[in-house]
């Protein structure tokens, strides 16, 4: 990184079926970059209880004048939150894929408009168990 300068990476990823995702990185701000801010978060959704889902990141901060932040989530869709919104109307699987949805939506709103109908098609035939 040059000096004053910001990076952001945002990793997200949603398994399931025993899916099994990996994050590594590599974030180095050397002597020279005083005045650098570096965030990185990563955000896993799991499907089921056999997925897995690691972080392995690898900071090389050399120098004290940054700012630098790294934090994992990993998580899985409430009861509680399918429960709520199955009291407004909706079914358990619109529920789910809501909630899905708006966990990519972040992602598929950067993306160019062919992309994120692209993802967001790729969503549905994975909710709608049309691919393995």
């Amino acid at each position: 990184m040059l000096p004053g300068t910001s990076s952001v990476v945002n990793a997200k990823s949603i398994s399931k079926n025993g899916g099994k995702c990996t994050y590594r990185s590599l974030v180095r701000i050397n002597e020279n970059s005083q005045n650098s801010k570096s965030s990185v978060s990563c955000e896993s959704l799991m499907l089921d209880d056999i997925s897995i889902s690691d972080t392995i990141p690898t900071n090389d901060i050399r120098t004290d004048k940054v700012e630098f932040s790294h934090e994992a989530k990993i998580g899985k869709i409430s009861d509680k939150t399918i429960f709520y919104l199955m009291s407004r109307g909706l079914s358990e699987e619109d529920a789910k894929a809501m909630i899905i949805r708006g966990f990519a939506h972040p992602i598929a709103k950067e993306l160019p408009v062919e992309y994120a109908v692209e993802m967001n098609n790729l969503i549905n035939l994975e909710l709608d168990g049309a691919i393995g």
